[in-house]
């Protein structure tokens, strides 16, 4: 279908702005001669085709180039790439005419993210292969995945005209694997727009109570930060600083999360926006003294927090982040509204804002510009890392793919060898974690640690500044429950590595002997033996019979009586679920085409074909979202806003399916709620006789605990849905001595 008149002078339009942003970047004629001869072709080549908005799909490459300039600050070569990002996989062009007519390089960037996009239409295995195939790019050449960060942030600001599935889908990709690798590579601004907007397509109330609510103490917030700022600007200026100061409120997804981790309303977030400094530094002073001097005159007018002061001066991130935070206490007084008030500032020279507002490319380009800086940083360390993960010949891809996520989006602390080295690990990490970081044979050997010249458990977290030493021995070999004790892809990697290799043997010897006793029965080890043997032994699958039998978990003593039985036991279930449409025969094919119609089912508790999600154990009143699981059959009902689910969709998309809860059918829900107070004598009987005399409520279990004159304690209750939640806990606020009541999502890791 030929454009309109009004769309050709559209895309014109943008056109002209992209050529008004290239001026930056194109310094001779051949610059402007290539970019030009990649939009013609790249125009040709869409030529009637529309995004799913109805707008030309030129717009969109327009775009993503445009992107690639001003937000991320890449060259001539990056935005011909980004012009022509589409047309080797949409239209008949190919890659080997990319190259004839723009060249190797170019050519290569435009197949590294052709092949990139189909990264996420396939199943989850060879969508985690060809993710891992990708990444290598990033050993070879960055900017195609920067481009592609690009071309997802477009994506992501159009949205809105996508259906609620594709919407989940795609959301769950870009917080699971783009805002991480975007924060990664420095793209913090990058990544915050990401964030938001996967906030604000999966929970649009939220995002925009939320933004109201900013927007309604934006008065107040800016009388606040000018007073504060006051008497820093006269202190600067007396000291002849050349600098900007300005207020920045906090992403609303940070706020948002701050407000679930808590379970505090907007009102409570006390941090909503930190104060910068951006200094332009001199030629005879270094930055480091300088962002040092201005952290002094600071602390001369408010009182600093020492558990808050943040030296990224000194050690960098591993995205390159250079600053100074310091917290310091406003008073109050001076005209304040405010007082007792903590304050973030943060302290940056010109060029660690542009590094921290464009990363990678501003990192390189500052490195490349200092011969200083010509050795191995931490981010060559980096790159380094992924590339020997990449590699990896060993990790199931999709282990892999959750394991690169953990490397992504972590706080750091510095720890020190024993001869004084740093190393940089995830805020959380063990003993056990800086063993692997060291090297995989250490840490496999592991079995203690010298930390601060104190030994501990190699399970111990590790702090800033901590200096360790490893004791190991050869006796020692990794265990399961290590898994619980790690937090970087290197240790877990290790570690699987190891019981993946240890598995196949017992696997082996455990066939040997189930073949030996069937061969004494005379029976061969068919599909109707297993499905009486798996179920009898608490195994889903063959491979989890065989490891268990060969590890010496579970024995046949009595598989006899087990093979004479008709057929195996049944789990009873204590609730179950409807669909709209209920399916009556071929239950799995008519689930896949339920789920192919992308059909809302609605979840109620008659029919055994949901589950409801352990992991975040979805109430009546809940936002919830469907997966198709594939080993059970089952459709699990996931609260929408779960990581599993984020996770699941990130990875299977096509198995996402909307659900709604029924309201014709008042069924009870177990739920958890987690409470904490002063201790004083009757608060029990007071809480107890509140939910079962007063709401009639019946309670399942209740544990409570008391030390130092505070009591913690759990309450398992059944509830027809969250405004019964919502009741107890408003009631239970109320009690005296009861500071605070929670609902806790995960009923079964509860120590009831």
């Amino acid at each position: 279908m030929e454009y309109t008149e009004k769309e050709e002078i559209l895309i014109e339009e943008r056109w002209q702005e992209l050529l008004r942003s290239c001026e930056k970047i194109a310094t001779e004629e051949k610059d402007w001669d290539i970019i030009k001869k990649a939009f013609f072709l790249a125009k040709e080549a869409h030529k009637g085709v529309r995004r799913r908005s109805g707008e030309p799909y030129i717009i969109h490459p327009i775009a993503v180039a445009k992107i690639v300039i001003d937000e991320i600050g890449l060259g001539v070569k990056s935005v011909v790439a980004a012009l022509l990002h589409d047309v080797v996989e949409d239209t008949s062009y190919t890659v080997e005419e990319i190259e004839s007519m723009f060249g190797a390089k170019i050519a290569s960037m435009v197949d590294g993210l052709t092949k990139m996009a189909g990264v996420f239409n396939s199943n989850v295995s060879e969508q985690a292969e060809n993710f891992r195939k990708v990444l290598l790019t990033l050993s070879d050449d960055v900017r195609v995945i920067l481009i592609k960060i690009a071309d997802r942030l477009h994506n992501m600001r159009t949205l809105g005209s996508m259906p609620p599935n594709k919407q989940i889908k795609i959301t769950s990709e870009t917080i699971y694997l783009f805002a991480p690798l975007a924060y990664r590579l420095g793209l913090y601004t990058i990544k915050t727009e990401l964030e938001d907007l996967s906030l604000k397509y999966r929970f649009p109330h939220d995002y925009a109570e939320i933004e109201r609510k900013i927007q309604e103490s934006e008065a107040k917030r800016t009388e606040f930060i000018e007073n504060f700022n006051a008497p820093i600007i006269e202190k600067l200026r007396a000291s002849g600083i050349d600098f900007e100061i300005s207020g920045r409120v906090k992403s609303i997804y940070s706020i948002w999360m701050k407000m679930q981790a808590k379970q505090i309303p907007f009102e409570e977030v006390y941090d909503l926006f930190a104060i910068r400094i951006i200094f332009k530094p001199t030629a005879i002073i270094p930055e480091k003294s300088q962002c040092w001097h201005i952290y002094s005159l600071i602390t001369d007018i408010y009182q600093p927090k020492p558990d808050r002061i943040r030296d990224w001066v000194t050690i960098p991130k591993a995205n390159g982040y250079e600053a100074l935070h310091v917290t310091v206490m406003n008073p109050g007084g001076d005209g304040s509204n405010e007082s007792g008030t903590w304050v973030e500032v943060q302290i940056r020279s010109e060029r660690m804002e542009e590094i921290a507002e464009r990363g990678f490319a501003a990192h390189w380009k500052y490195k490349h510009a200092s011969l200083s800086s010509s050795g191995e940083d931490d981010f060559d360390r980096w790159l380094k890392k992924v590339r020997e993960a990449l590699n990896s010949p060993t990790e199931n891809a999709v282990d892999f793919l959750d394991n690169f996520k953990m490397t992504l989006y972590t706080t750091e602390v510095v720890v020190f060898t024993p001869k004084g080295e740093s190393r940089k690990l995830p805020k959380g990490a063990t003993a056990l974690d800086f063993a692997y970081e060291i090297h995989s044979k250490l840490g496999n050997k592991a079995i203690g640690a010298k930390i601060n010249h104190k030994i501990e458990s190699i399970f111990t977290p590790l702090m800033n500044g901590d200096q360790v030493e490893i004791i190991s021995s050869e006796n020692a070999s990794p265990k399961r429950e290590w898994l619980e004790h790690v937090t970087t892809a290197k240790a877990r990697q290790s570690i699987r590595n190891y019981l993946r290799r240890d598995t196949d043997n017992n696997i082996e010897k455990g066939i040997e002997i189930f073949d030996t006793k069937m061969r004494e029965f005379g029976i061969p080890p068919s599909a109707r033996v297993f499905r009486k043997v798996l179920p009898a032994y608490g195994c889903k699958t063959k491979d989890e019979f065989y490891n268990k039998l060969g590890s010496g978990l579970i024995n046949l003593d009595g598989i006899e009586k087990i093979l004479r039985q008709n057929s195996a036991n049944k789990m009873l279930k204590f609730w179950t679920i409807q669909l709209t449409n209920p399916f009556k025969s071929r239950a799995g094919e008519n689930r896949k085409k339920a789920a192919a119609s992308k059909k809302t089912l609605t979840v109620s508790a008659e029919e055994p074909e949901f589950t409801i999600a352990e992991c975040c154990n979805p109430i009546p009143g809940d936002s919830v979202t469907g997966y198709n699981n594939p080993d059970t059959g089952k459709i699990e009902v996931h609260k929408t806003s779960c990581d599993v689910l984020t996770r699941l969709a990130s990875q299977h998309g096509e198995r996402i399916t909307s659900v709604q809860w029924s309201s014709h059918k008042a069924m009870s829900y177990l739920t958890v709620l987690e409470f904490r107070g002063i201790d004083r004598i009757g608060v029990l009987m007071d809480l107890a006789q509140l939910i079962t005399g007063e709401l009639n409520i019946n309670i399942r279990e209740l544990h409570i605990q008391s030390h130092d004159g505070i009591f913690e304690g759990i309450v398992s209750v059944y509830v027809k849905n969250t405004d019964d939640v919502n009741k107890i806990i408003a009631k239970v606020n109320k009690i005296k001595g009861i500071e605070k009541v929670i609902r806790v999502n995960n009923v079964k890791d509860q120590e009831l």
